[in-house]
């Protein structure tokens, strides 16, 4: 399919949509999604603009093989500038929402300005309007697809919306879109509640058409297809167990950050692990998972669905929770278990319920959860304060916090700062386990170091996805790296954030990582795209996408000092597990990739650099 070419225009302050052409020569340059959306905000938006003010813009974007029969093709992302970081934001999603897009005729739509009063875009093909949402607003996420496809009188169309935490500020509110899909990091929620939209309804009839050479396109998408299907992760481990199937393996290696990133290893992983949500309730007999499912053209299905007991927690009192729900994946279940000490696999299942009701992330919800659990046993916060008991390890303490901030009630007005604002509010800012803001994910620095220089130097903050060098450091993939070690880790780190950039601006997941190279995703793109797109043209664009990000954090104020990880994982060493002894080792680190990236010490990309970019 390539792109449609088009692009949808949203004057939130004014009232209007307007459709305008796709800049060709920017998808030549930065392909789509990730890379032509940010290439849009660079250009459009101030880097030291008001994230929640209307000078911010808000895009949705699409890559050139979604919709298509790519696996794994419905992704899209969010862009905008962050409230949680003031830096660039990309949150990528799965499901459906983003190939309706693609159906209905458009590539990317750029919300900018604020509504005056709370809207919704409804978009059915070439059609598009603002519609009142003041019914919406103070609605779940839950409710409002409901409340739309009842009034469109149409169960198909794809809804993307936000929360009650989207529209109460919390800073790293998400959009959901086919209910317990998210794009879940840095505030992107936020932004879409600080310019009073909804939600975002989408109805295409389009289908896919233009592809260049449709013979070549279906030879190269099999063959991809079956890379996937014979590979031991996207083949087996992934569809078998989700990504849920690292909370062991992250565990035994000594990786895995432990109530507030204070231990490396959790003694009740096992509970409330991959294996665990197939086993036999006690109460019931039967499990907490119920099956797997896949996002749109996916031939993976790491999805999980799951049925919690609802017996289990007197607050669980509504049959809304008692159906088939969205299952826990890793990266939730270590954020609200692990790293709270709370190993009960029916309250975090609930946990996530509720963040992907109201449109949460629950890795900073977790993570300033588990902050503001130390600050309660280091007496710096109170149960009067808080309103309720909470030490690591209390389950019934986590769902009544996670319930508070949703509801932007009493202390969870606190906690949806974050955990950089709240410890910092409080003199204790050595207990947020943040990068450049916000909270890092399920694999400590210590004991996979680099991941330590993949959460420094990444553009959006602390995140796993911009450089998953896991992959390598703990599955071996493509090649097996020491985790433990150094040396080596700044190529690896570029290699993957670059390759990442690309994957992302593609339109596919980057899961499909574990089985496929760029080798892999280059002949997709040639086939569907005009022009020729080989192996180190992609490379080149995910670098020139990733210093591209790099200038508007610059220009935004954001310096080397930023590039750099919590005290805690430099100077308190691993206790135990096979990283007993270390700490990160990320200062010695990062003066290598600034080299390897061009640019000077100070973290500024290099004329020459830029110039041989394009930038």
């Amino acid at each position: 399919m390539g792109w449609n070419r088009k692009i949808l225009r949203v004057d939130l302050t004014h009232g209007t949509c307007k459709a305008e052409p796709l800049n060709m020569e920017w998808a030549q340059e930065y392909l789509g999604q990730r890379g032509l959306a940010t290439k849009y905000l660079v250009e459009e938006v101030n880097p030291k603009a008001d994230p929640l003010s209307p000078e911010n813009k808000l895009i949705m974007a699409t890559g050139p093989l979604t919709g298509t029969m790519a696996s794994t093709g419905g992704r899209y992302s969010v862009i905008t500038k962050s409230p949680l970081t003031g830096a660039v934001a990309c949150s990528n999603s799965g499901g459906y929402f983003g190939a309706e897009l693609k159906f209905a005729g458009w590539d990317m739509i750029i919300f900018e300005g604020k509504s005056p009063k709370p809207v919704y875009l409804s978009i059915e093909n070439d059609k598009a309007e603002l519609k009142d949402a003041s019914h919406l607003w103070g609605k779940t996420v839950w409710d409002t697809e409901e409340i739309i496809k009842k009034s469109h009188q149409d169960p198909q169309i794809r809804v993307s919306s936000i929360g009650r935490a989207g529209e109460n500020g919390v800073l790293y509110a998400c959009i959901v879109n086919d209910l317990h899909r998210a794009a879940g990091r840095s505030g992107v929620g936020t932004v879409m509640g600080s310019k009073n939209l909804k939600a975002v309804a989408i109805r295409g009839t389009k289908g896919v058409s233009g592809i260049k050479d449709f013979k070549a396109f279906m030879t190269a998408t099999t063959a991809a297809k079956k890379v996937l299907a014979d590979n031991a992760v996207t083949g087996q481990a992934l569809p078998t167990y989700g990504t849920q199937v690292l909370m062991n393996v992250i565990n035994e290696i000594g990786a895995s950050p432990t109530r507030n990133s204070r231990d490396v290893q959790f003694e009740g992983a096992r509970k409330i692990s991959a294996e665990a949500m197939h086993e036999p309730r006690a109460s019931d007999g039967k499990p907490n998972l119920i099956g797997n499912q896949a996002c749109f053209g996916c031939t993976i299905a790491c999805g999980r669905t799951s049925k919690m007991d609802k017996t289990h927690f007197s607050v669980v009192n509504s049959p809304k929770y008692w159906g088939a729900t969205g299952g826990l994946e890793y990266e939730s279940a270590w954020a609200l278990g692990n790293n709270t000490g709370v190993d009960d696999l029916e309250a975090l299942t609930f946990a996530q319920i509720i963040c992907n009701e109201d449109g949460m992330d629950p890795i900073s919800l977790g993570g300033t959860i588990s902050a503001a659990m130390e600050l309660f046993e280091e007496g710096v916060l109170t149960e009067e304060m808080i309103g309720l008991k909470a030490p690591f390890g209390s389950a019934e303490g986590l769902i009544e916090l996670c319930k508070m901030t949703a509801e932007g009630r009493g202390f969870g007005k606190e906690l949806a700062l974050g955990s950089r604002r709240l410890c910092d509010k409080y003199g204790r800012p050595e207990f947020s386990m943040t990068v450049k803001s916000q909270e890092y994910p399920a694999y400590d620095p210590r004991g996979i170091q680099g991941m330590g220089l993949t959460y420094a130097t990444s553009n959006r903050g602390g995140c796993h996805l911009r450089s998953y060098t896991v992959a390598s450091e703990v599955l071996g993939i493509p090649v097996k790296t020491d985790p433990l070690v150094t040396e080596g880790k700044p190529g690896l780190v570029k290699a993957f954030q670059d390759a990442t950039a690309a994957f992302d601006s593609a339109g596919i997941c980057i899961f499909t990582s574990f089985a496929w190279t760029l080798a892999d995703v280059a002949p997709q793109v040639d086939a569907a795209c005009e022009g020729d797109w080989s192996v180190e043209r992609l490379a080149e664009i995910g670098e020139r996408i990733w210093n591209m990000e790099r200038m508007f954090n610059n220009a935004a104020g954001f310096t080397a000092k930023d590039d750099d990880l919590p005290k805690r994982l430099k100077t308190e060493p691993a206790k135990t597990g096979p990283a007993k002894g270390l700490v990160s080792g990320i200062d010695k680190m990062k003066p290598e990739y600034y080299d390897l990236r061009g640019w000077d010490q100070s973290g500024v990309p290099s004329k020459e650099t830029l110039d041989r970019l394009g930038l």
